[in-house]
């Protein structure tokens, strides 16, 4: 079990406790001793399946038990209209229907562990929902920052685990920095989205998925495809690509490529990619129904970039239309109610085979990071719905 975090840009470790941002400006992970270890065969254990790996021990009971183990299911139906073999990561199915749980799982191991008494994130969303039920259940205090403007929708499906709520009046990304800076001050551990703790947590999808793949296939996918927001997530993907490689269990040649999706009214990680440039600079927010990844200034996309070109992979942007077709034959092809958010991975894998980055004959894992169920349903189309009488129901059958 580590006690040390590196980063990744520079190079420079430190010991535990320590801010979660190097002096560079870049944000560190937890450094980990991969030699020696080997696939995962448990994986009803969830996020705690490869905990050698993690930075807290597996909690003995509460939802933090319970986050990962989630399904790859083989989706034939929807490989005509990708182009190429697809197999969904279905991460609606974690405890509050997000990836995040996963996350939340460790960071509120590593705070207890720690001695915390409370906790506390940055977010509108899944996030948010995650850590204040983790915090519940495990018995801390939790707060949760908020933009001023959030829905009401958002704020009732927060506000039912109970955690104090703060409106915050202000520039939403700067409340990312102050929100742990104040954290450290009046002692509370802010799990944000790319914090170490989180993306140690996080990195459980991909590893998840690639162990899941190899059991049914006989080896790993040949692309990984996932939304990116802040880049937490994005990073945790490569940091299970590193570990694999370092413990010997994947070959340079075998590791998949890394690709990452954003909403074309809110990419500044594609257009970096696009631009040929090094570092992720700030855009302009639009509006788009992919809402949850709409991050015009993601504190971790630096390192999603570099992770997604280091793999071989890169950042597309997709359009509303195409998300929404996505999401529309997720579930009328595949049966699986994603958010929006979601169904960007197969929307840009569609892209991306179209535009011959991703061949027909490869093996695709689409992330979907959360379930379609707390979204509002306005966005869907009209319904076709008849009505016959009961009598005339073996006619119309």
């Amino acid at each position: 079990m580590t006690e040390r975090l590196t980063c990744y840009a520079c190079g420079t470790t430190v010991a535990t406790p320590a801010a979660p941002r190097c002096d560079c400006g870049e944000p560190r992970w937890y450094e980990t001793d991969a030699s020696g270890f080997d696939w995962p065969t448990d994986l009803d254990a969830g996020t705690w399946a490869a905990a050698e790996l993690l930075p807290a021990h597996p909690p003995d009971a509460g939802i933090g038990t319970a986050s990962g183990g989630t399904p790859l299911v083989r989706t034939p139906t929807l490989d005509e209209y990708v182009g190429a073999a697809v197999s969904v990561k279905d991460e609606g199915l974690n405890p509050t229907g997000s990836f995040k749980d996963r996350g939340t799982a460790v960071g509120i191991e590593v705070a207890r562990e720690a001695g915390d008494d409370a906790v506390g994130t940055v977010s509108h969303g899944n996030m948010a929902m995650s850590t204040a039920a983790g915090a519940t259940a495990a018995g801390l205090d939790c707060v949760v920052c908020v933009p001023a403007d959030i829905s009401d929708e958002r704020l009732r499906n927060i506000a039912r685990y109970d955690p104090r709520i703060v409106r915050v009046d202000g520039d939403y990304g700067q409340l990312y920095y102050d929100a742990l800076e104040i954290g450290r001050e009046r002692g509370v551990r802010f799990v944000n989205s790319d914090s170490p703790e989180r993306v140690a947590g996080q990195k459980t999808t991909a590893l998840e998925a690639l162990v899941q793949h190899r059991d049914r296939a006989g080896d790993v996918p040949d692309a990984l495809v996932l939304p990116v927001s802040s880049g937490g997530h994005a990073s945790g993907a490569y940091k299970t690509l590193l570990e694999l490689q370092a413990a010997g269990l994947l070959a340079p040649s075998e590791v998949p490529r890394l690709y990452l999706v954003q909403a074309a009214a809110c990419a500044p990680i594609a257009e970096a990619d696009e631009r040929g440039l090094e570092s992720v600079e700030r855009v302009e927010k639009g509006e788009t129904v992919a809402y949850s990844i709409a991050n015009p200034a993601p504190p971790g996309g630096t390192r999603a970039l570099h992770g997604a070109r280091d793999t071989g992979g890169g950042v597309v942007a997709v359009d509303d239309e195409a998300i929404l077709d996505a999401k529309r034959r997720l579930a009328g092809d595949a049966g699986l109610t994603v958010e929006a958010s979601s169904a960007t991975s197969v929307a840009g894998a569609r892209k991306l085979v179209a535009t011959g980055e991703i061949s027909s004959d490869e093996a695709v894992v689409c992330v979907a990071t959360g379930s379609g169920f707390k979204e509002s349903v306005s966005a869907v189309d009209d319904v076709d719905a008849e009505t016959v009488s009961l009598a005339d129901l073996g006619d119309a059958l």
